[in-house]
């Protein structure tokens, strides 16, 4: 059983692809014609016009992918049920943190992959910097810190990298840990921090008295007060990154 069984029975409600990453994504990946999308979930950014196998280890996910959803393997990124050089490029996008062992991982992309790999993680690195990790569940921090590889150890596993930036927009349709940066009661849905695993591993002795606490703190106006720089902007870099190889 994966982690995803456990915790991801709704995700496809609250994860639906943002549009500007779909297409930062797309650019990514070029000229590719075939895809293995690598921890794919409910196949959120699989190009529809090219050829995707998609690999997800959780029957959970799997079961959630729409109709007409690209042909789904159930296996893990770390032994790909593939021969060498099978698709013109691999694809993971926000996975390698659930990986068991993630060089291994990114071994088995650079062997399946004949063209390019196109990574979209995280830089752990901003983390703590996050106003909900700082202010609200520094745990969060303990957790993804641990999990999260560094940025460069990524980049030199793949080969040598390059690294671009994905602002998040303040009005990101994906719900991941930082989409909300500038939504704030939006964390306080249960359905919401459900289908992010960094909050939805958390006991509740730790998210109850936190969201309480962010509750408190939008109604008085501490919350703005405090993030005032966020509420001027419509887009920021919070550390997520594409990286392609």
């Amino acid at each position: 059983m994966t982690r995803y069984d456990e915790i991801g029975a709704t995700y496809a409600g609250t994860r639906r692809p943002d549009a500007r990453i779909a297409r930062r994504i797309a650019l990514a990946l070029g000229d590719a014609r075939s895809v293995v999308n690598v921890g794919a979930g409910v196949g959120s950014y699989e190009p529809a016009d090219r050829d995707v196998v998609a690999v997800e280890p959780s029957g959970v996910m799997i079961a959630q992918r729409p109709p007409g959803s690209a042909p789904a393997v159930q296996a893990c990124a770390e032994q790909l049920p593939f021969g060498d050089d099978s698709f013109d490029a691999a694809l993971a996008v926000l996975t390698m943190h659930h990986w068991s062992d993630w060089r291994a991982g990114i071994a088995e992309l650079r062997r399946v992959a004949r063209e390019r790999i196109v990574v979209f993680t995280f830089d752990p690195a901003y983390l703590s910097s996050y106003w909900l990790v700082r202010d609200y569940v520094p745990e969060i921090a303990v957790l993804d810190e641990a999990r999260f590889p560094s940025l460069a150890a990524v980049m030199e596993a793949m080969g040598g990298a390059e690294a671009t930036p994905v602002p998040i927009a303040d009005d990101c349709t994906d719900g991941f840990l930082c989409a909300f940066w500038k939504r704030p009661l939006t964390y306080l849905d249960p359905a919401v921090r459900a289908n992010m695993s960094s909050l939805a591993v958390q006991p509740a002795g730790v998210i109850e008295p936190a969201m309480a606490r962010l509750a408190r703190d939008v109604g008085d106006g501490t919350w703005a007060e405090r993030n005032a720089d966020l509420l001027a902007c419509d887009e920021v870099d919070f550390g997520y990154r594409l990286l392609v190889a």
